[in-house]
């Protein structure tokens, strides 16, 4: 049986793809995007048999209960965004605190990114998403806007912008103060603009978070199309086994010293050094091991309003993996 599957290229997936951990029992057909494209397609068309998928999509889905996909504790992006913090440097920003009252700029709402930056600058820094004024829309030039359609409260301030403005423009003209993306703007580049990163030194702010939270927070997860699992109803266990040998492959890959796999120098000794911070296990799958981060983001998101009621972390994964652990 060959099942069609969506993600992005990365040392977790690409192991399957060329056949370096193989299948007993299934085929494979990749086909490799970007996350923009790949949730567009996931969440309008259902297209692949297997997708790479938004947490927060996927959460607002399995809480609205209109998902086709049902999750496995698979996760293939994972990403602090301290370095996604994008401020007007003219306007006496010094924290996450000062943008209370302040225009902000998303490229979705909805997206990951974003929800951990707010539940960040809620937990952190006292300001709660709903004391911000949001502007949503591409970010270096005009797009499609949200992924999917999100029915928000009436008490958050989230709006649009017009199809031809994008967010670079308008925090370039000062009509935004900041921008949360975890792609950079083009302004970021351009000395002549008053735009800088919030934090000065990223990789602190992120170690400092991680240490404190325990987090490496979760951006998407694997998801398999629903009307698969009664006629195969062991993929989901299948597939959480396969991602792990994969990302179990390229950690091995990464401290191999005799021939660099990767293109930078230091690699085993700074895999290390995280796997330390984060208990042992740098990548961590299953549900168990990501509970409390789970349930973390689902707050942010029914915080948010993009969630219409909180659930429990086990509604979004299959049954069937919940006991399944990462060893």
């Amino acid at each position: 049986m060959k099942f069609s599957i969506a993600c992005v290229a990365t040392d977790r997936s690409r192991p399957i793809s060329n056949e370096d951990v193989k299948s007993d029992k299934y085929e494979f057909d990749f086909h490799f995007g970007e996350p923009e494209e790949l949730f567009r397609i996931a969440l309008q068309e259902a297209r692949y048999d297997i997708t790479e998928l938004s947490m927060g999509s996927h959460i607002t889905k399995t809480a609205r209960g209109d998902s086709e996909y049902i999750g496995i504790p698979v996760f293939p992006s994972r990403a602090f965004r301290h370095s996604g913090i994008f401020i007007r440097s003219d306007r006496n920003i010094k924290s996450l605190a000062d943008l209370e009252g302040k225009r902000v700029g998303v490229p979705e709402f909805q997206q990951t990114a974003g929800i951990w930056l707010r539940g960040i600058m809620a937990d952190e820094y006292g300001v709660k998403s709903d004391k911000v004024e949001w502007k949503v829309g591409s970010l270096n030039s005009p797009g499609p806007g949200e992924r999917m359609k999100i029915n928000l409260p009436g008490h958050m301030n989230v709006q649009p912008i017009n199809q031809d403005e994008y967010l670079d423009m308008l925090i370039r003209n000062g009509d935004i103060d900041a921008i949360f993306s975890p792609r950079e703007p083009n302004s970021l580049f351009d000395k002549s603009v008053p735009v800088k990163r919030l934090f000065d030194n990223v990789v602190e702010a992120e170690r400092t978070y991680c240490k404190k939270t325990g987090f490496f927070p979760i951006m998407h997860c694997l998801a398999v199309r629903k009307t698969l699992i009664s006629e195969h109803p062991d993929l989901p266990e299948h597939l959480f086994e396969l991602f792990t040998r994969a990302k179990k492959f390229s950690l091995y890959e990464m401290s191999l010293g005799n021939v660099l796999r990767i293109s930078i120098p230091w690699v085993n000794e700074l895999k290390t050094d995280f796997a330390k911070l984060m208990g042992g296990n740098p990548w961590p799958y299953g549900l168990s091991a990501n509970h409390e981060e789970i349930t973390a983001l689902i707050r942010y998101a029914v915080m948010d309003g993009i969630a219409p009621k909180s659930i429990e972390a086990s509604e979004l994964f299959h049954p069937q993996t919940h006991k399944l652990q990462d060893l």
